[in-house]
């Protein structure tokens, strides 16, 4: 027996001890409710969507053509659209995650203003918009629940009871809209009780994969600008352990945990690692720090001084008080880092790198494996990458290497649409196609994210409409640019009421006034110009 027919004698059997008062409720239209509101708490999504992610890690462990992919979404309607469409196209949302991104929420969504990516904006509105994503998924699983309850009603009204087991059949294995979320929870905020506290708020809203990174919280740069600096481990894994405990404290037992580390272009730490022992994981830290050897006679009032085995070492100090690492090291201590995130509870991984290469990405998690053997990414393709130039720089170099002539090309020039239809642009085009596969295959990548892409594909779309509308083209700007495309994509919001809700509303008054219901849906109803 299906859940909704479940449901349905279960409320049955209410409103026959309710007795008279409950005369007027519909058992079936309460259980159409209930089904279109499967998720009641963030904490249910939570836990459903945790649970989805380690069945997805497991199964790219056995096979990496199995990796998973995601959009940065900054508000509610984008990311309900993103599902819709996925679904609409593909026929499931197996393997399509949604990613918050720290970064769209200080451009966004701050009360502030547009901010950089540097911590700055309100706590609370990285938990509120994952509550916001969330609200906008379970309406577009309302909706479509809502739009096969129709059909199956005008089937029962047609005496159709083949079409009205086949809209049965498609209700009772509805495939939800509410995916996993990767949640930007940036360095955390603050210490690590801040980071607790902040992640309890991120995981009742629904989150169940927290990614932060060993950024110094009041320091916090984007990742792709200069003037990065990290912090020792046993700083950054005291974050890991409150945001494991947060999870633990809401019974969200399959939380998934993201450890980034910047090191790669993060030149700069504020703290001198505690050690404890020779060889121990601040040692090590301590061993990538830029030093001078100097004798106890060189010492200066003010210095820092570490000792190593018989020598003395003084850390270079930058006027702002911060110490710099020895140039070259990065790789060397994204590795360190990675290895030790995981001994310490981490479950994936995030490289941050300057650009888009397998083979340097592979490098480094091969390392990792040498260590921990399953270790596995989540990785940023950023829009902060010039993709174009990158894979056609890329390709000019292999192509050096191997000996093949190359003299017809710029490679200082190379983003010129003069070499667009070339064939070293064509298989430029070809690495950048391939490049999830080859980098789930070839380095580890399990999830591969677009931090920023809706809002670069707003500001595009809105440049292109505003071009054509307040200039010549006028209203045919608007009808042939987007409306015209709408149609004829089958994109839903075109039926934008019906996406809004009004005929869920429609639903709800015929349910609660019967016959007296003021309904929106009438022949008035220019949507109507759309069915």
């Amino acid at each position: 027996m299906s859940i909704l027919k479940e449901d349905i004698q279960a409320i049955t059997a209410l409103k026959e001890a309710a007795g008279s008062p409950w005369g007027a409720i519909n058992p079936e239209s309460a259980a159409r409710m209930r089904a279109q509101n499967k998720f009641k708490t963030g904490l249910d999504i939570a836990k459903y969507t945790a649970k989805i992610m380690r069945e997805d890690m497991a199964a790219y462990d056995a096979d990496p053509a199995q990796y998973t992919q995601s959009l940065g979404c900054w508000h509610g309607f984008v990311g309900q659209q993103k599902l819709i469409s996925i679904k609409k196209h593909f026929g499931t949302t197996k393997r399509k995650y949604l990613y918050l991104s720290g970064w769209m929420v200080a451009a966004l969504r701050s009360d502030f203003g547009p901010l950089p990516d540097q911590s700055m904006h309100e706590k609370t509105a990285v938990s509120s918009l994952i509550e916001e994503l969330y609200t906008f998924l379970r309406q577009a699983d309302a909706r479509e629940l809502g739009m096969l309850f129709r059909e199956q009603d005008a089937a029962r009204e047609a005496g159709d009871s083949a079409k009205e087991k086949e809209i049965q059949d498609k209700i009772d294995n509805h495939e939800t809209h509410v995916v996993p979320i990767i949640a930007d929870i940036d360095a955390g905020f603050g210490n690590e009780e801040a980071t607790y506290l902040m992640a309890k708020q991120m995981i009742e809203a629904g989150a169940c994969c927290l990614q932060i990174e060993n950024q110094v919280a009041d320091e916090k740069q984007c990742g792709h600008q200069d003037g990065k600096v990290t912090v020792p481990h046993a700083d950054f894994h005291a974050k890991l352990r409150a945001l494991r405990y947060a999870f633990l404290e809401l019974g969200v037992d399959d939380g998934v945990i993201v450890a980034r580390t910047d090191s790669l272009g993060a030149g700069l730490t504020k703290q001198i690692a505690v050690v404890n022992e020779e060889g121990d994981s601040g040692d090590i830290y301590n061993s990538f720090l830029d030093c001078d050897e100097i004798s106890v006679d060189d010492m200066k009032q003010g210095d820092v001084v570490i000792k190593r085995g018989d020598n003395i070492l003084r850390p270079k100090r930058l006027p702002s008080g911060l110490f710099q690492f020895r140039k070259g090291t990065g790789e060397d201590r994204c590795v360190f880092d990675c290895i030790e995130a995981l001994k310490a509870g981490a479950d994936l991984l995030w490289i941050e790198t300057e650009k888009p290469h397998v083979g340097q990405i592979g490098g480094m998690v091969n390392r990792i494996r040498e260590v921990i053997p399953n270790a596995k990414l989540v990785y940023n393709n950023s829009p902060s990458f010039n993709w174009t130039l990158s894979f056609r720089q890329q390709v000019f170099d292999a192509w050096s290497e191997s000996g093949k002539d190359v003299s017809a090309y710029d490679r200082a020039n190379l983003m010129s649409a003069d070499y667009d239809n070339s064939e070293l642009a064509t298989e430029a085009d070809q690495r950048i196609q391939n490049f999830q596969a080859d980098g789930a295959r070839d380095a580890g990548i399990f999830h591969h994210l677009i931090t920023l892409p809706t809002y670069h594909t707003a500001a595009l779309s809105t440049d292109n409409l505003a071009k054509e509308y307040f200039g010549e083209a006028g209203m045919l700007g608007y009808v042939a640019g987007v409306q015209r495309k709408e149609i004829r994509q089958g994109i839903a919001c075109v039926k934008h009421q019906n996406m809004a809700g009004s005929d869920m509303g429609d639903d709800h008054k015929e349910y609660f006034s019967g016959e007296n219901a003021l309904k929106a849906a009438g022949k008035d109803n220019t949507m109507n110009q759309f069915s």
